[in-house]
């Protein structure tokens, strides 16, 4: 990647990454200046397992995006404290996503990989956003509403998770943030807290971007192929993991909810469990529904090859990730790497705000 310097995207202020270039103008100091990417910014919490859903309608799309972009991709551990959690499994779930992410092609030394609790710069602005947004605009939010709904125990953080969601995006002057259309909300108050910190402070943060990313795949549950496939394994038999065995993988599909019908054809609205099923087979051979739903005048046969496709889309995976569960010390090596190159950019970021808010340099 050629760096110009006449042409390139970014902050002059903003930190860095240290993967960027140098480009000395003349004499004086090196400075490091943006390659032509946006800065995007992904993530994830390390609940529930994951899925076919995840891999094929986000987690692929990442490790071709990662070459195109200045992607940041963070396990937000801090988030799922908002509902109480067993250390144990915390950790152990933490190292198994890091594992699956890596097996599934983000590459550490290109795109910045890292645990959210590893950077305490997103606690220390979680609070300043906090003390930046309206009681009234964090009540308002449509999945605290829906989640204190269903906990017996609602905390605090579950209310206040917004803020810190917006100061983990916005302390690495985020360009672009790819989420689904639920996550909206949460975007737009982001933006809301950068934009009121500029005006009340002056000009520190970058405003994001709501990017609605491209669905590679909707992924549906194979069970209940009205509703996505879900990482909370209400329907395990719906729910095809990517760490699922090859013959549990043909189980699930063999099983499938189709119709009463013989007809292959794609048509989502009428035939909700064949056209999951062609756009699961689609989405693994690089296909078209449409077109592979000619081949087939059967759904046993369809079933099959959804089967065989999947197993072998995902043995590879499944392979570097039996190699990285066997080895923590490389996903603790990947997490140290990706938090160091994190936190070069958050310190630059933090130093900033706390000199806009008056307050001591650290």
């Amino acid at each position: 990647m050629l760096i110009t310097a006449l042409s390139f995207t970014g902050h002059p202020e903003r930190g860095h990454l240290p993967h960027r270039l140098p480009f000395r103008f003349g004499a004086g100091p090196t400075r490091f200046y943006s390659r032509p990417m946006a800065r995007v910014f992904s993530g994830i919490q390390p609940t529930g397992e994951v899925h076919l859903g995840n891999y094929l309608g986000a987690i692929r799309g990442w490790t071709v995006n990662q070459h195109h972009s200045d992607a940041i991709h963070c396990i937000v551990d801090l988030h799922a404290l908002t509902i109480p959690k067993d250390p144990a499994e915390l950790r152990a779930k933490t190292g198994e996503l890091m594992a699956v992410l890596v097996a599934a092609g983000l590459d550490p030394e290109v795109c910045t990989l890292f645990c959210q609790s590893q950077v305490h710069e997103h606690t220390e602005l979680g609070w300043m956003m906090e003390c930046t947004a309206a009681f009234g605009e964090l009540r308002r939010m449509v999945q605290f509403k829906d989640k204190a709904e269903r906990a017996d125990f609602v905390s605090a953080g579950l209310f206040t998770y917004p803020a810190l969601q917006a100061a983990d995006v916005l302390l690495y002057d985020t360009d672009e943030v790819p989420v689904g259309d639920d996550q909206r909300q949460h975007i737009e108050l982001a933006r809301d807290l950068a934009i009121r910190f500029n005006n009340r402070y002056g000009d520190t943060f970058v405003v994001p971007e709501h990017v609605i990313p491209p669905v590679a795949a909707r992924v549906m549950d194979l069970q209940d192929p009205t509703r996505k496939m879900s990482k909370s394994l209400d329907s395990p038999q719906g729910t095809v993991l990517v760490l699922d065995e090859p013959k549990v993988v043909e189980k699930k599909f063999k099983r499938a909810v189709t119709d009463s019908e013989n007809e292959v054809r794609y048509d989502p609205e009428a035939k909700p469990g064949v056209a999951n099923l062609l756009s699961i087979l689609a989405a693994a051979t690089d296909g078209d529904p449409a077109t592979l739903a000619e081949k087939y005048t059967q759904y046993g046969p369809l079933k099959a090859d959804c089967a065989a496709a999947v197993i072998e889309l995902l043995e590879p995976v499944q392979e570097r990730y039996a190699e990285l569960i066997a080895d923590p010390s490389t996903t603790a090596a990947h997490l140290r790497l990706g938090a160091e190159k994190a936190q070069a950019v958050a310190a630059v970021t933090m130093a900033k705000v706390r000199d806009r808010l008056g307050l001591p340099a650290v």
